[in-house]
């Protein structure tokens, strides 16, 4: 019997997801001269003296601080920071791997970013075609292609809109009439209940929290290569509460290789997806 290929979507961090680390510690602070210890601490200053969202805070700190060493901010300099960004094991080839996986098994699989992160810097990676959107913080340029102003500040709480851009359908960032539209579920492309949500801890609960609710699956990820916080948490540590807290599914290393815990339980959700796709048809009046 053919049938017509599931339609789902996995939704990503960036930071500490894919990539170890914060993007901007990569190539773009060393090539400033500054400590990351340093960078953050005054944005968190600046933000808490101000008032300020953390991550308007800090991309105005980038401007500030690349004005001060002479460091072109051009949208083609930021883009080239990206090329320096280095991943967790095996990200670079689980994307083809997974794709292939769901097609096997009857799934059209979109990947999609929802990073507090810098979208420019995202597009310079060697992963960046593997998404059907990559919304994430960036700038407004000017016509020499100059940063001048943050265009878009994605923070830990705004993050779920983006959840329910792809549940409808929505390939942009400012179209706020159709988001807030009513839509049928039945008319929305992408069920939550077919959504799978990775991220890698604290700042992902928000969506991780409203997905599960929504019938969607999460999996926690933390960095293999990191122990115990000896005395402070680590990132295991925080995976563990969230499980605890029954705020996420799953939590695994982020180890994105063939056969890894992480790729196992992204095989075990899509054939779960299937599963209840095909169940679904089965209770329709022939």
């Amino acid at each position: 019997m053919n049938r017509e290929l599931v339609r789902a979507a996995i939704a990503y961090d960036f930071d500490g997801t894919l990539s170890p680390g914060n993007m901007q510690e990569h190539s773009f602070l060393p090539k400033l001269g500054i400590p990351k210890e340093v960078f953050w601490a005054e944005s968190n200053r600046i933000a808490r003296e101000n008032d300020m969202d953390g991550i308007l805070s800090y991309m105005q700190l980038m401007l500030q601080k690349s004005a001060e060493k002479g460091i072109p901010v051009r949208r083609r300099d930021f883009i080239s920071y990206g090329k320096e960004i280095r991943f967790y094991a095996g990200v670079e080839k689980y994307f083809d791997l997974v794709n292939q996986y769901a097609h096997e098994h009857g799934i059209l699989l979109e990947h999609h970013i929802i990073s507090s992160g810098l979208r420019e810097f995202i597009e310079g990676t060697p992963i960046a075609h593997h998404f059907r959107n990559i919304f994430a913080s960036g700038f407004k340029y000017d016509e020499n292609g100059i940063a001048e102003w943050a265009a878009l500040a994605i923070n830990y709480t705004n993050k779920t809109q983006y959840l329910f851009r792809i549940n409808k359908g929505i390939d942009n960032s400012w179209d706020n009439d159709t988001i807030n539209r009513f839509t049928p579920e039945g008319e929305r492309p992408v069920p939550f209940s077919r959504m799978i949500y990775i991220g890698d801890g604290e700042t992902d609960v928000p969506s991780m929290k409203m997905l599960k609710y929504q019938g969607g699956a999460t999996i926690a990820v933390y960095n293999p290569g990191m122990g115990d916080g000896n005395g402070k948490k680590s990132q295991k540590d925080i995976c563990r509460e969230l499980i605890s807290q029954d705020r996420v599914d799953y939590a695994v290393p982020a180890d994105y290789s063939e056969g890894s815990d992480l790729v196992s339980t992204v095989k075990l959700l899509l054939d779960k997806i299937k599963t209840e796709s095909l169940l679904k048809d089965m209770t329709q009046v022939k």
